[in-house]
């Protein structure tokens, strides 16, 4: 079967069903619906069927009148517009449906459907999730309803309208504000305005020890995010948009209009005995600390780097296994773009960014005294996926997606990849994967040797505490494997770090030329610039 796949992005879900769809012997071909050739595309692939997994734009009737349309939905039976996922974190229940497209928006019949729990989060949290796994879950049932023409007619409510949202710091409640922020977190955010700047709110956590005695007063700073009182205690604000800008850390936004805030700091790992926002943090099963790193999308500044990599050998003094579990939503995407776009000094702090990851990397590989793993949950990319790979043992989620590569930013990459990827997966299939630059899923990751088990997403993090468990259940075993990793990395470090000095050398103008093709395209993508081409990358090649 030949199917086009019409996005307006390639996001998370439209990777997580590209990698199933290729992976069952489907021919997909993708389709930008904003490329200036979009119809043209469509008719020269001639597809017997089109799936929209991720659609911002209504789809002419020149395409849905000649071929069988479907929009993968983030909502249940009834729910239509474009405004689901705000409303649906007041239920108890939600789902999402695939739809076949005709003249009444999301108003086609429905092939195929699925529900969840809710769960207390923030709408891109619920997306990246639930709403994922849920469409996963019911591709090959929409394969055999289409074929079957099994389906259920849409109920033709009306459109939900756009949430008017707007926080009153003044009669509000703590949970009242973060239920708005989640509501609207990751996009667009919620107006308001802070210290005299017109902005857009993102990233809200409860803070249970800190007040002021009025409303919206700044009392506290961390980690790039600020700490706003409440009339019944405070919350803490990650990330901070102005009209014209990008999404940066709350402090990066404000600057100097902080002088004077109190940076109110944590230990370099959390025990979380209380409510606070926090990015590091750990949890100990027995010998095995499970060390979490919750960066905002998934991205790693210098400074989050250098933390990291000082709690990882803080965790070595007493653990004999220490697994890389990442974050909520993502694992690591590898160096901060936002940040790096920010800066006057583009060169300089991007070169600082990869070297505080590759000393971040290198901590692990040569961490001869424990047994390492990573834990890719969720979706991984670029330098984020190296650093899982310099573990000792790496396993998956099902639903997982990984991106190991990095030209689609103009960058050759470091993170010790020429070493890692290549003793993983072989000199050819590294060079494929690099210069592909197509995501896997976790089931050909671990086909091709990239990682080591794949786990189904229902019962995941106890499947990982097994298999955790079984790798220092046998001292003899143990001892025996920490052996020989210490002799491997004594033989072989000058070969390891060869490796990663050849990489930075690549990399170094990349960073430093004014004119490097990673400048535009970082550009590009931090302001979201929505492309006229569909990537070349993407189309079908037989």
């Amino acid at each position: 079967m030949k199917i086009t796949l019409l996005l307006t992005s390639f996001n998370g879900l439209s990777q997580a069903v590209y990698t199933h769809l290729k992976e069952n012997s489907f021919a997909v071909d993708v389709v930008y619906i904003n490329s200036t050739t979009m119809v043209d595309e469509i008719k020269n692939f001639k597809p017997d069927i089109i799936l929209c997994p991720f659609l911002k734009h209504y789809i002419p009737p020149a395409i849905y009148e000649n071929y069988p349309v479907f929009v993968f939905h983030p909502g249940i039976r009834g729910d239509r517009g474009a405004y689901s996922l705000e409303y649906a974190l007041d239920k108890k229940k939600w789902g999402g449906v695939v739809l076949k497209v005709d003249k009444n928006y999301d108003g086609g019949d429905i092939f195929a459907s699925f529900e969840f729990e809710m769960r207390e989060t923030y709408k891109a949290s619920l997306y990246r999730g639930e709403v994922k796994k849920g469409f996963l879950s019911v591709l090959d049932k929409f394969f055999y309803n289409f074929k079957e023409n099994k389906k259920i007619p849409q109920i033709l409510n009306p459109l939900l309208k756009k949430p008017n949202l707007k926080i009153d710091w003044q009669k509000d409640t703590t949970k009242e504000i973060i239920k708005k922020i989640n509501m609207l977190d990751s996009y667009p955010g919620i107006e308001d305005e802070i210290m005299g700047i017109k902005c857009h709110l993102f990233g809200a956590w409860h803070e249970e020890k800190l007040k002021a005695d009025k409303p919206k007063e700044i009392i506290a700073k961390r980690d790039g995010a600020i700490c706003l009182s409440t009339i019944d205690g405070a919350i803490w604000i990650t990330h901070l948009k102005t009209p014209q800008g990008f999404k940066l850390p709350a402090t990066y936004v404000l600057k100097e209009r902080l002088k004077g805030i109190k940076e109110v700091r944590l230990p370099l790992l959390f025990d979380m005995s209380y409510k606070t926002f926090y990015e590091i943090s750990h949890t100990m099963d027995g010998d095995i600390a499970y060390l979490c790193f919750n960066f905002h999308n998934g991205a790693f500044m210098a400074e989050q780097c250098i933390r990291l990599k000082y709690a990882f050998e803080y965790l070595r003094e007493s653990a004999k296994a220490i697994v890389l579990v990442g974050g909520r939503d993502f694992f690591s995407n590898g160096i901060h773009l936002n940040i790096l776009e920010d800066s006057k000094k583009n060169g300089e702090d991007g070169w600082s960014n990869i070297n505080a990851m590759n000393d971040l990397v290198k901590s692990i590989i040569f961490a001869d005294d424990v047994i390492t793993l990573a834990s890719l949950h969720q979706n991984s990319g670029a330098g984020g996926v190296f650093l899982a790979l310099a573990c000792d043992y790496v396993v998956g989620a099902k639903s997982a997606t990984i991106n190991p590569h990095y030209k689609t930013l103009g960058l050759s990459g470091s993170e010790y990849h020429t070493y890692t990827l290549p003793k993983r997966v072989g000199k050819e299939m590294a060079k494929k994967l690099l210069e592909e630059c197509l995501p896997v899923s976790t089931t050909y990751a671990k086909e091709i040797g990239m990682i080591d088990k794949v786990f189904d997403d229902e019962g995941y993090f106890e499947n990982l505490r097994l298999y955790a468990q079984n790798l220092i259940k046998d001292e003899d075993i143990y001892e025996d494997f920490l052996y020989d990793k210490q002799d491997f990395l004594e033989e072989n470090q000058q070969m390891i770090e060869k490796a990663k000095e050849d990489e930075i050398k690549i990399m170094h103008p990349e960073f430093w030329d004014k004119n490097s093709l990673f400048h535009k395209l970082r550009y590009d993508f931090v302001y979201k610039i929505c492309p006229t081409q569909t990537p070349k990358r993407l189309k079908y090649n037989a």
